[in-house]
């Protein structure tokens, strides 16, 4: 194979200086067939000439043995005829490069957890010239700035040696001038925290913000865990407010660090904060959390805490103006809490306390604006004509009482199924709406006798419709469900892309008071309606707390339930 340098770049004149550094007989080396002219070509026309000539030396150094080349053979061909190149070959040449093999070496690195081997052919690519962008670095950074795995000696040397040489690539990432992104700025901040110097972690948040890069809750992290940490009450407090600023929620292990905080700093009003902001965006505890908030309620500090009177009227329209569920007027009753853990019953009866919990309402605003929310988001990943005639279908057929997801359930395969318990709850004693695939309803199973008959009766119905080939039936079935403000079958947990697409707290709580799942027992289906009561933390008129804990998926599992109460009730007296 014959090539021409002249001919791969107008910048590449045979006075060069890629060709001042050859004669004619010094230009004979080995190379691999398949491969020089695409990393010649990538190289030597992709860059300016003092760059060409220090890639075009290594790859001439890195060539490994196939055919022998001259220079007269590579010179002597016109420089008009420039070498035709694919786009496959253009392609297979990025992904050959040096920058681009390290990456995927790095990349494998950072999937096991190998900081010495990235740290090795980081070192090989400074000693061979490889420029890395801010991808290597990242890469480097957060393997350098990952916490040990082990509590061995060579673990702990290991995680040194990151600490060391992680501040160490930063400050070359400097020298050479690689622009950082956010993912940068997280990691140099966890080096920090490790460093166990939050104060600094902190700072290069406020750098990202100012230096126009969101910052995202990742990258705070560092900062208010390491103030936590450090028992540094109000720089956590600090961080909080710099997220509230930048529109960055704290997640539940952000508000729970918070809370032990301030149930160790004796910061009362500020747990009360916190229990009201779990209430809102977790609702429902982790067993962790769990265990923080039951450590407040014993301590001497809630003990200390409360009114022995309060304004009833004023404590009551709190929960009204609320929406229920919650008053957020302080801690009611004074003396020791008692705590324990219990259940519910079917109506949402405290099996240890005897109070009902409440359920809390929907704004139906909140309903209409999430139908409108999920119409544009399925517009923008759907055909528009085909979502819209759905919502046209919908207009002429519904509403309906309940809204099958049929993938999810697997209808077509249930030969027993029957849709009498829904069909009795129905208002209009309808038939609820199925939603499957066009595929599942013209192929496969679909195309059994008996089957074939069932969805023959739903289409006659008009509870029946068949999502067009390319869709995702998600769409279709959650909007069906949530305009016709309806029941929904599903086992589907919905916690996928699509769903955390929709960046919303309103759908945790409609989903809670309309999906239905379904489990068999005996070969018979049994539906989990929805429950009277919200899953909710609530606190009640009296002073009660109760904090549900997160369970698995089966609905029959019973959820426990952390009960919180005055062991001194003097609601009486209040009343």
């Amino acid at each position: 194979m014959l090539l021409r340098l002249s001919s791969l770049s107008p910048s590449l004149s045979k006075t060069s200086p890629v060709f001042s550094l050859f004669t004619k007989n010094q230009f004979r080396f080995l190379f691999r067939k398949t491969h020089f002219h695409s990393h010649l070509f990538y190289y030597c026309n992709s860059f300016e000439p003092i760059n060409a000539r220090t890639r075009f030396i290594n790859i001439i150094a890195t060539t490994q043995k196939s055919h022998l080349c001259t220079a007269s053979a590579l010179l002597d061909k016109p420089s008009s005829s420039p070498t035709p190149m694919s786009n496959k070959s253009k392609k297979k040449a990025r992904r050959e490069a040096p920058e681009s093999v390290l990456k995927h070496k790095l990349d494998m690195c950072s999937k096991k957890g190998d900081l010495a081997e990235a740290l090795r052919l980081y070192d090989d690519a400074r000693r061979n010239n490889i420029p890395l962008s801010v991808n290597h670095y990242n890469v480097l950074l957060y393997l350098c700035s990952s916490e040990s795995n082990g509590e061995d000696k060579e673990a702990k040397d290991l995680f040194n040696l990151g600490l060391e040489r992680g501040f160490e690539i930063l400050k070359q990432m400097v020298i050479e001038k690689v622009t950082p992104n956010e993912a940068t700025f997280t990691s140099a901040a966890r080096l920090a925290a490790a460093k166990e110097d939050p104060e600094m972690a902190f700072d290069l948040v406020k750098q990202m913000k100012s230096s126009g890069i969101p910052p995202k809750l990742r990258s705070y992290g560092p900062a208010l865990f390491g103030f936590c940490k450090k028992g540094l009450a109000d720089k956590a407090y600090e961080v909080d407010a710099h997220m509230a600023e930048s529109g960055v929620p704290a997640d539940e292990p952000g508000l729970s660090a918070l809370l032990k905080l301030s149930s160790e700093a004796k910061r009362v009003d500020r747990v009360y904060e916190m229990m009201h902001r779990l209430r809102a965006t977790v609702r429902q505890v982790s067993e962790e959390t769990a265990c923080v908030v039951e450590d407040w309620f014993r301590s001497e500090s809630a003990t200390d805490v409360g009114m022995e009177n309060w304004d009833v009227e004023k404590v009551r329209g709190g929960v009204v103006k609320g929406g229920g569920g919650w008053h957020g007027q302080g801690w009611l009753g004074i003396g020791k809490w008692r705590v324990v853990r219990t259940e519910m019953d079917e109506t949402g009866m405290c099996h240890s306390c005897h109070e009902k919990l409440v359920c809390i309402d929907i704004d139906p605003r909140e309903t209409e604006n999430f139908a409108s929310s999920l119409t544009t988001l399925a517009c923008q990943r759907e055909a528009k004509a085909d979502f819209m005639h759905f919502q046209e279908w919908l207009q002429r057929h519904g509403p309906f009482d309940a809204v099958v997801d049929g993938a999810n359930v697997g209808l077509i395969n249930q030969y027993n199924f029957s849709f009498f318990q829904l069909r009795q709850m129905s208002p209009s004693k309808r038939l609820p709406l199925v939603v499957l695939h066009k595929s599942r309803v013209t192929g496969g199973p679909a195309q059994k006798l008996n089957n074939k008959k069932l969805l023959e009766s739903w289409k006659k119905a008009g509870a029946l419709y068949a999502t067009p080939p390319g869709s995702n039936d998600d769409w279709y079935w959650l909007y069906a469900a949530v305009s016709c403000k309806c029941l929904l079958v599903t086992n589907d947990e919905m916690r996928d892309h699509l769903f955390e697409l929709l960046g919303t707290n309103f759908f945790p709580r409609w989903k809670e008071k309309h999906q239905v799942r379904l489990t068999v027992s005996t070969g018979v289906l049994n539906f989990h309606m929805p429950l009277p009561y919200s899953i909710v933390i609530q606190e009640s008129e009296k002073g009660c707390w109760h904090v549900p804990t997160v369970t698995g998926d089966d609905p029959e599992t019973p959820r426990q339930w952390v009960c919180v109460t005055r062991t001194r009730d003097s609601a009486s007296d209040a009343l």
